[in-house]
């Protein structure tokens, strides 16, 4: 089966394991093969490389080999290298990075085509966020727009999608993102919707938008001509003069349906039987209908929640499994390549409950009425005979003492009632 798989984010998130074991059960014998360009300007491109392979070895079950393309003007015995190794490959996978970085090493090389070569052979293409950028008509440059403040344009893209299918688009990873919460729209992989839609009005009419959401992929069929939403995700396919049309998990369409709706070439009665309308709280801004996506920005701010309140239920039991199960949360993600400050906040977050677990362990977790009750009791009981006795001078030094270790004591109709004095609980409390 000939398939190119268009990720729009996680291609090393726990989320995407089960769909990954899929798309390689479903490819024929042969080499795995990950092209590390899109990452490769990076400093740290050696570690992203381990953390990729070990992701598909300890997770997916997948030994893969790399091909090392950093650089056009790498040396030819290294070039050889990778080219060779994409030849003999049933399976290839590039991902994120930097969409203009890989553009700029892959165009006018033989890399386009010993990607292409990969699904024509009846191989599997797998691209995710940066590289899933390039394989449209047009790319987005989204450091320079989104990190450097370049004005929005397009980029040349290879359209490996077009000559592989005969779809012609842009393909829009990250589209549903919102990290930007609800001071700015990153949606439209950072664009957010002015930007996108400026940059609709570039593009040739034929030409429209494939938006592929986190943790989502669109698994196209070439050879049999369908394409099938994956994950947690929608796939949506815009244009500018037309509504948008959003593809749930589980939806499947042909190519041709899918070329007319990109291309405009007809106009459907209504929404194909697969697709769904984008409920009104989605469209209309980043914050969307308020269901986080999964990923571990998204587990933190849940985790943090059950700490918060477990604490505040001086629950230890419950703050104790909030903070292993952030930490279980950390490994598990600790893999993902997707560029983001998520593992920092998850780490800052877990120091966070282990300083709150420790003022917790220093003040004590029980009420202090329980802990001091037995003592009190006590007292009030040798308090109540002196009293019997008219020693009242000894009951009156048992109140007083009681007073100043933090326990008030009233003397009521229905009899002596005590409490803890409230800063005294406050402090306990923490």
């Amino acid at each position: 089966m000939s398939q190119i798989v268009i990720m729009g984010s996680g291609e090393t998130a726990p989320t995407m394991v089960k769909l990954h074991r899929q798309i390689l059960d479903a490819t024929p014998a042969g080499a795995a093969v990950m092209l590390d360009t899109p990452f490769g300007f990076q400093r740290n491109a050696d570690d992203l490389v381990t953390r990729t392979v070990g992701y598909f070895a300890e997770s997916v079950g997948a030994s893969i080999e790399v091909a090392r393309w950093r650089r056009a003007d790498a040396p030819v015995a290294e070039q050889e290298r990778a080219l060779a190794l994409l030849s003999r490959a049933s399976w290839a996978f590039a991902g994120p990075g930097s969409p203009t970085y890989a553009l700029r090493q892959w165009t006018g090389t033989p890399v386009p085509d010993a990607l292409a070569d990969v699904v024509e052979r009846g191989g599997t293409l797998v691209v995710g966020s940066a590289a899933a950028c390039t394989v449209g008509t047009h790319a987005v440059p989204v450091y320079e727009i989104y990190k450097v403040g370049v004005d929005p344009h397009w980029l040349p893209g290879l359209d490996l999608f077009g000559r592989l299918t005969g779809v012609h688009a842009v393909v829009v990873p990250h589209f549903d993102n919102r990290e930007g919460g609800t001071s700015h729209d990153t949606r439209f992989c950072y664009l957010g919707e002015e930007r996108l839609a400026a940059l609709e009005a570039d593009l040739p009419r034929e030409v429209g938008v494939l938006g592929v959401d986190e943790h989502t992929a669109l698994l196209v069929d070439v050879t049999a001509r369908t394409a099938r939403v994956a994950g947690n995700g929608r796939v949506t396919v815009r244009r500018r003069d037309a509504a948008a049309q959003v593809f749930a998990a589980g939806a499947e369409l042909g190519l041709d349906e899918l070329s007319a709706l990109l291309s405009g070439a007809r106009v459907s009665a209504g929404p194909p039987a697969s697709a769904v309308t984008p409920s009104p709280a989605a469209a209309a801004g980043p914050s969307g209908d308020g269901a986080e996506q999964p990923s571990l920005g998204a587990r933190t701010r849940e985790l943090q929640r059950h700490f918060d309140a477990a604490l505040a239920a001086r629950d230890v039991e419950g703050c104790v499994t909030a903070a292993l199960d952030l930490e279980t949360a950390i490994v598990a993600w600790g893999a993902d390549t997707d560029q983001n400050d998520d593992a920092e906040r998850a780490h800052r977050a877990l120091r966070t409950m282990i300083a709150a677990l420790g003022d917790l362990a220093a003040t004590g977790a029980r009420d202090p009425r329980d802990v001091v009750r037995p003592y009190v009791d006590l007292a009030l009981t040798l308090r109540a005979r002196a009293r019997a006795e008219r020693d009242f001078a000894t009951s009156d030094l048992i109140r007083d003492r009681l007073a100043a270790a933090g326990v008030e004591v009233r003397d009521t109709p229905d009899g002596v009632m005590w409490d803890v004095a409230e800063e005294r609980a406050a402090a306990s409390r923490g």
